[in-house]
Formats: structure tokens, sequence, C-alpha cells
């Protein structure tokens, strides 16, 4: 048989992974994947992820792809796949794609989420930041419109992690609020390692209320320094993983549509 490109859409709970990124001594879910797909075809694969979620991060909409030489119909790889998968991890569908698509390359935009709620849940913790103070919500959504355009994000990048380029077009940013539970959205052509949960950890502790008395303070002024100036200074607050999600990723066949 000739290569076929497989292409995955897959949710997850990241809870108990070490991220997305396959790694010899830790669980992940890319790990996992592809050991599913092993035990489905007896073929071992290169699964690429559009992005490399941290450890504790979820995703609604991750997308991967493999190539396989087996005569597998496409749409059975998911039931297949999933007979493998532990109840955290989800292949929603699969298809057959050109034999030049690239998951991460070929990406053009990543959308993620980022919940938070002040209130304590039995159900929920898991699954968002209990923020247990009074947060402005004027400022929130000020400093996020602050991100939209093409920034240098440096400050907000882990430093073992930066690149000669740290800037990125960042397409959506807001912040709204549906009860008692925070939703932040954001849109981009791509994310430096730990950006969107360094943004939010900014963004919140400019936004506290009823900070602790010795605890650091960002204000909107400084926040808004970190996206204009030259400064690599790393941003001290980094929000929680076990609040965002890789929500879907975009590509040149769909538009910009999200």
């Amino acid at each position: 048989m000739t290569m076929r490109i497989i292409k995955l859409s897959i949710e997850y709970d990241g809870s108990r992974y070490s991220g997305w990124q396959m790694q010899e001594s830790a669980a992940t879910v890319q790990g996992e994947i592809t050991q599913a797909i092993f035990k489905v075809t007896g073929e071992r694969v290169s699964l690429i992820g559009a992005g490399r979620t941290d450890a504790g991060v979820h995703a609604l909409g991750q997308v991967a792809n493999f190539g396989i030489e087996h005569s597998l119909e496409t749409p059975r790889f998911v039931d297949a796949i999933n007979f493998h998968l532990s109840e955290d991890i989800r292949i929603l569908s699969a298809e057959e794609v050109a034999p030049e698509f690239n998951a991460r390359r070929d990406a053009v935009w990543r959308r993620y989420r980022y919940l938070m709620s002040n209130r304590r849940s039995a159900l929920y913790r898991r699954l968002r930041w209990e923020h247990h103070y009074q947060v402005d919500e004027s400022l929130l959504r000020e400093a996020a419109g602050m991100i939209l355009g093409e920034h240098d994000f440096t400050p907000f990048c882990v430093m073992s992690s930066r690149k000669e380029d740290n800037r990125c077009m960042i397409h959506h940013s807001d912040w709204r609020k549906i009860g008692a539970l925070w939703v932040y959205e954001i849109r981009g052509n791509r994310f430096l390692h730990s950006m969107v949960r360094s943004l939010v950890g900014a963004m919140v502790n400019v936004a506290t209320v009823n900070k602790d008395d010795n605890a650091l303070n960002l204000t909107l002024d400084e926040f808004g320094s970190m996206l204009t100036s030259s400064n690599s200074q790393r941003n001290p607050f980094t929000a929680p993983a076990h609040g965002l999600y890789l929500v879907s990723v975009g590509y040149k066949e769909s538009g910009m549509r999200e």
C-alpha cells in the first residue's frame, strides 16, 4: 500500500498526563494515542500534534496526523483507537488528507480558552482555576484588549523555550463572565511555551481587587509595557494549567472561521 495520512481530532482531560509530547518516563497524550494506534494496526507511527499542551492542560479540539500503510477504512480508526484508550482521551473524528498535510506546520491559527471561578466546586475543581478573590471585570477586559495585534511575547514565555523570534499575532482576546465563571478566549497565529497561562496570570493579578498586602502587584500600565517594550524579564504570574483548554485549530482550507 502507499502511505496514507490520517488526520485526527482529539479531546482529552489532561489532569493525569505530563502534557501532549511523548516522554520516556511519563504518561503523555501523544504516547497513549501512539500506543493505541500500534495496538490497532501493528505499526509504529509518528504522531504530529498541532499544539504541545503542557502537563495538566486539556483539549477540546487538538488536531494530529500520522502516516500509515494500512487498509483499515478511515472512519473505523475512531472506534478502533478509542477502544485502546482510557476514557480521558477520545478520538472525535478521523479523515484521510493530502500527503503533504502537517497538523503543526500547516495550522494558521489556534484558539485557547481559560476558565476561572471564585467558587469552590467538588466537580469542577480540576477543570478550572478557583481564584478566591474579587476581580474587576473592566480591568480584565481592558488588559485583554491590549493583547490584540502583533507583539513580542518574550516576557510571557518560559525562558528555556524562547526563540530568536517571539512575536505572535493575536486576532481575538476577550474575557466574559457567565454567572460565577470567568471565561477567557484567545486566538492567534502561534503561541509560545506557557504564553496563555502567563498572560492570564498577569491579567488576573492586575484585576484582583483584594490582594494580600504582601503580594506582588502588577498595574495595567506595567502589563501594557510588557507588551510594547523590549524587556525580556519573565512575567512572574502564571495561571494554573488545569484551567486551560486548546479549543480548536484552523487551517487554510477552513479560512479564519472559528
